[in-house]
């Protein structure tokens, strides 16, 4: 089947069960690409090794979309590291001539996030690698939205930072993943975002009032960000990021998780 380069290939996505993985699998299978899912549920392990060599045998391309069972800045460092060391190193034997990695907009401007200095850590590696590669900045999810209400909640109040946020749908970032893997490795990063920006206090009482949820919200320029200090513009991206084209209304119309 003829597809975005010419032939169809053997794409093993790691992570591949997870909110991203599962879409990316989904669409690239869509294009009539061999989308293999990895993961420990399907018998692989970066961190161990276990099931990695024999899935990529055969593979044009690998998606990295994986993420730390534990946020604990040790713990996320060393699955960071010690994952894309496995994968790399398998990549190389296997002769994969193209690795991808999702990562997030704005990881190298919070360098006091235990998780975001991880995601540098990783992508530092998979440039060192001398493997052509591409990389996914993608801004936050609106899925993980409540999430981050849920951190900043003390009480009935939740304090956030009122500084700019340009999230987006999941299947937004899975589509910008899938159009990275298809197309030639670019060597650089490329960053994606949604079409509207807000200040991250005003979208956790749309979030909240959404919901009907009676917690309130405090503009606090203190206020943490998974325990991170934010600047005005560390969570969105700089000028040249491709913007999708899902509007939090529109996904709020769509998924019962939105409403």
């Amino acid at each position: 089947m003829q597809t975005g380069r010419g032939t169809t290939m053997k794409i093993v996505v790691i992570g591949g069960s997870g909110l991203i993985g599962s879409k990316l699998v989904d669409s690239l299978a869509g294009q009539g690409h061999e989308a293999v899912p990895a993961s420990p549920k399907t018998g692989v392990n970066t961190l161990t090794g276990e099931g990695v060599a024999d899935v990529l045998t055969g593979a044009e391309v690998v998606v990295d979309v994986s993420n730390s069972p534990s946020f604990e800045d040790k713990a996320v460092l060393e699955f960071f590291e010690t994952s894309t060391r496995t994968l790399l190193a398998a990549a190389s034997d296997a002769g994969v001539g193209h690795y991808v990695a999702l990562s997030i907009v704005g990881c190298d401007r919070i360098p006091d996030s235990g998780y975001m200095r991880a995601k540098v850590a990783q992508e530092k590696l998979i440039v060192a690698s001398g493997t052509p590669y591409s990389i996914v900045h993608a801004t936050q999810f609106f899925e993980f939205l409540q999430g981050i209400i849920d951190a900043g909640t003390d009480g009935d109040t939740v304090h956030l930072a009122p500084v700019l946020i340009q999230p987006m749908a999941a299947d937004d970032v899975a589509a910008a993943v899938a159009e990275a893997v298809i197309a030639a490795p670019t060597n650089a990063v490329v960053e994606v975002a949604g079409p509207e920006q807000f200040r991250l206090d005003e979208l956790g009482r749309s979030m909240l009032a959404a919901r009907q949820d009676p917690r309130s919200v405090v503009a606090d320029p203190d206020a943490r960000y998974f325990g991170a200090k934010l600047g005005e513009r560390s969570l969105i991206p700089t000028d040249g990021a491709r913007i999708a084209g899902t509007r939090l209304d529109d996904w709020r119309a769509r998924t019962a998780g939105g409403r």
